[in-house]
C-alpha cells in the first residue's frame, strides 16, 4: 500500500474514534452545564421574590409661597378655677419688691445651637392683665417724698396739713395729720367713699375718724386719689387706679420721718373699703385693715349695680348710667377703652379683678362693719367678706348696727370709732398712753 494512502486512513481512524470516545464526555460536560445553569435560576427567581425595602430618592423641598401674616387679635388668657395660694417665700418677695422698680430679669442664653424655627405671631398679652389683682401683685410701688404744700390747721391734739406725694406719674393731692407728741407713730392710711367730685374736698368723709385716731396716737392720712381734689387726672379701670395711689402711699411712708413704716393700718368707706381690700391681697406691709361699709369684694356685683365707667369719667361728671368711680379721660388709649369694655363682661377676667377670689394672700386682720338698713352697699356684701375670711382661717371681725345706714350717726358712730381705734390699738401694737 502506498504511503500517502496508509496515512489517511490512520487520520480517519484517529478521528472516528475520538468522536467516538468524546462524545459520551461532551455530553456529560453539557448537561452539567445544563445543571449548573437551571440551580442558578432557581436562585435567581427566589430571590427576586423576597421582600426588599424600598429606597427613597430624595426629592427637592417645594418653595413655599409666603402668607400674609395674620393681623394679632386681643385674646384673653384663660384663668385657671384654681384659687391661688400664698406661700411665705412668695409673701416675702413681694415685700422685698414692692418699693423697688420694676426689673427686667436677666435669662441666660444656651450655649449650644438651637434650631431656627418659622417665625409665628407671638400671642398678644391683653392689656387688662396688668390691672388684674395679681397684674398689681407683680408691679412695684416706688413712692416718693411727701411733700407739705400748706399748714391747714394746728391744734392741741394734731396739725393738719395739705401734702402731696408721686403715683404713677401723677401727683397726687391728701391730708395729713400728725398728732402732738414725739414720733414717730403708728399710720392709719384713710380711703375716702365715692363722692361727686365738684362735691369733693380734701379730707371729706375721713376728718371725723381722722381726729379720734389722732388722740388716740396715730397719724392718719387720707390721699384725695387720681382725679378728686387738686389730683392729676390718670386712669383708674375697676377703681385700680386708686388702689395704686394707695400703695405708692404707704412706700413714700419711708421718706416721713414722723411716720413708723413698719406699723401701717388701713381704714376704708364704701369705696374706699374695696380698695382696702383689693390692697390687703396686694401689700403685706398693711398690717391690719378695717372695712366700713364695703363694696362687694366680687368686682361683677359691683359691675352689675353701677355700671362701666365712660369717657371723661374724672374730668366731667358722669351721667346716671356711669359708674362715677371709674376714671378714664377723654385722652384714654382707645384700644385699652375698648378693652375695657369687653372685658366688663367676661366673667373669667372679673374672677381675676376680684379680691374675694385673692382671700389666701390675705395677712392682716380685718375688722367689718356694716349698719342693717344700708341702701348704698348692701349689707350681704359686707358678711360675704367676713364669711369667706373666716372660712380661709384668716382672723376678722364683723360688727353690725341696727338701723344704721351707709354712713353711722351718734352713738352708734362712736361705738364704732372705739371699736375700731382698740382694734388698731391691739394688731398695731400701740399703747393707750400713747
Amino acid at each position: 500500500m502506498p504511503e500517502a494512502g496508509w496515512r489517511a486512513k490512520r487520520w480517519l481512524a484517529i478521528f472516528f474514534g475520538g468522536l467516538i470516545l468524546g462524545f459520551p464526555a461532551l455530553c456529560v460536560m453539557s448537561l452539567g452545564i445544563l445543571l449548573a445553569g437551571a440551580v442558578l435560576a432557581n436562585a435567581y427567581m427566589a430571590w427576586s421574590f423576597l421582600p426588599h425595602e424600598a429606597v427613597s430618592v430624595p426629592q427637592p423641598s417645594p418653595t413655599l409661597s409666603p402668607s400674609p401674616t395674620p393681623t394679632p387679635t386681643l385674646t384673653l388668657t384663660p384663668m385657671p378655677l384654681a384659687e391661688p395660694k400664698a406661700t411665705l417665700a412668695a409673701l416675702a418677695t413681694r415685700v422685698a419688691a414692692l418699693s423697688q422698680p420694676a426689673v427686667s430679669p436677666l435669662v441666660a442664653t444656651p450655649s449650644s445651637p438651637t434650631p431656627t424655627i418659622p417665625a409665628t405671631v407671638a400671642p398678644v398679652s391683653h392689656p387688662m392683665a396688668d390691672y388684674t389683682i395679681e397684674g398689681l401683685q407683680a408691679r412695684s410701688y416706688p413712692g416718693g417724698t411727701i411733700h407739705v404744700r400748706s399748714v391747714l390747721t394746728t391744734t392741741d391734739v394734731f396739725t393738719r396739713y395739705y401734702i402731696d406725694y408721686p403715683s404713677d406719674h401723677l401727683t397726687i393731692t391728701g391730708i395729713m395729720q400728725v398728732p402732738a407728741g414725739k414720733g414717730p407713730f403708728p399710720v392709719i392710711v384713710l380711703n375716702h367713699g365715692y363722692i361727686p367730685r365738684n362735691r369733693y374736698w380734701s379730707g371729706a368723709d375721713t376728718w371725723s375718724a381722722a381726729e379720734y385716731l389722732n388722740r388716740r396716737g396715730y397719724l392718719t392720712i387720707a390721699p384725695d386719689f387720681r382725679s378728686w381734689g387738686e389730683s392729676d387726672l390718670g386712669d383708674s379701670f375697676f377703681s385700680t387706679g386708686q388702689v395704686i395711689d394707695t400703695l405708692n402711699l404707704i412706700s413714700a411712708l419711708a421718706w416721713l420721718p414722723e411716720a413708723d413704716p413698719a406699723r401701717i393700718g388701713m381704714w376704708g368707706h364704701s369705696m374706699g373699703g374695696g380698695i382696702t381690700t383689693k390692697a390687703i391681697t396686694i401689700d403685706p406691709r398693711i398690717k391690719a385693715a378695717v372695712l366700713y361699709a364695703p363694696v362687694s369684694a366680687d368686682d361683677a356685683q359691683v359691675l352689675a349695680r353701677w355700671g362701666t365707667g365712660c369717657r371723661g369719667g374724672g374730668e366731667d361728671e358722669p351721667d346716671q348710667d356711669c359708674a362715677g368711680a371709674e376714671v378714664l379721660t377723654h385722652s384714654t388709649n382707645q384700644s385699652l377703652y375698648l378693652a375695657y369694655q369687653q372685658v366688663a363682661s367676661d366673667t373669667q377676667f372679673l374672677y381675676q379683678m376680684s379680691p374675694i377670689n385673692y382671700l389666701d394672700w390675705v395677712l392682716a386682720p380685718v375688722q367689718i362693719h356694716i349698719g342693717t338698713a344700708d341702701t348704698r352697699t348692701p349689707p350681704e356684701w359686707s358678711s360675704t367678706i367676713y364669711k369667706a375670711l373666716r372660712d380661709k382661717g384668716k382672723e376678722v371681725e364683723y360688727f353690725t348696727y341696727t338701723g344704721q345706714g351707709h354712713s353711722f350717726e351718734g352713738k352708734h358712730w362712736r361705738l364704732f370709732m372705739e371699736r375700731v381705734a382698740d382694734f388698731f390699738d391691739r394688731h398695731l401694737e400701740v399703747s393707750p398712753l400713747q
